[in-house]
């Protein structure tokens, strides 16, 4: 990569970012926190290395750095919610809500770590990217007002711009061309039997198959993902988007 385009790159993330802050103020939410990879520590940093928190971002309370805290992101119910749902979602009066029922989230217990100065209101954007990446933005006040009104009609254009921000930070440094894992259907049949705890025995009485051809196919699908062992091929099967969550299936 030429330092031309990685500086284009940088460019556009530090457009987006501003364009997260301004949005935040236009809706009555000005303070933000974000996120690249939430299982990540490291915060998102722009050209010169600097925290976009320290240069770009305000939070409640400017004395609490959270993203120098290595365990902030397993204290906090937002970063907990990100994990469960990909829709934006609000918070409001205790709770979390979005535009329809969503029963993961409303069984969270929104309980704030003892901050100086808690969140009273707030929108956040989730981004599952490839890979198993989940990165969020966080806009929000310490204001307590009816945020609904504002998340019909701002949650879908916020999350977009989350997502571009995101995934276009996650993007910097890689490579134009990578390598593709395309697996047969085949494969991602037998990945997904024993994603469900079957042994390849079972799989081959469930797929009509002998256990040498389940085999084959287990062992075929981690060498295209450059894995070794079974467990090793379902999880990165599961990051690629071929495995989803598994409820009760009895079939393919």
């Amino acid at each position: 990569m030429t330092r031309t385009t990685a500086q284009a790159e940088h460019d556009l993330v530090q457009a987006l970012a501003v364009q997260v802050r301004d949005d935040g103020a236009r809706i009555g939410l000005p303070y933000i926190a974000v996120s690249a990879d939430i299982g990540d520590p490291e915060p998102m940093r722009d050209a010169e290395g600097r925290p976009f928190a320290e240069t770009l971002f305000n939070w409640l309370d400017p004395d609490l750095h959270y993203w120098k805290d290595r365990s902030f992101a397993l204290r906090s119910p937002f970063v907990f919610g990100a994990r469960y749902t990909a829709e934006p979602f609000y918070f409001v009066e205790g709770r979390f809500g979005t535009w329809r029922p969503a029963p993961r989230l409303e069984r969270i217990d929104v309980v704030q770590a003892p901050e100086r100065v808690a969140v009273g209101t707030a929108i956040v954007a989730p981004a599952h990217l490839p890979g198993g990446v989940i990165g969020a933005v966080v806009w929000a006040s310490q204001e307590v007002f009816d945020i609904r009104p504002v998340f019909e009609r701002e949650a879908a254009s916020l999350h977009a711009l989350a997502l571009k921000m995101l995934a276009t930070y996650n993007d910097l440094g890689v490579a134009a061309k990578s390598e593709e894992v395309r697996l047969t259907r085949r494969e991602i049949q037998c990945l997904k039997w024993a994603a469900d705890g079957k042994t390849d025995v079972d799989i081959g009485e469930i797929m009509k198959i002998s256990t040498p051809t389940v085999r084959f196919h287990m062992r075929n699908a981690a060498d295209k993902m450059g894995v070794g062992g079974r467990s090793q091929a379902v999880h990165h099967a599961t990051t690629l988007g071929y495995i989803g969550e598994r409820k009760s299936r009895t079939k393919v």
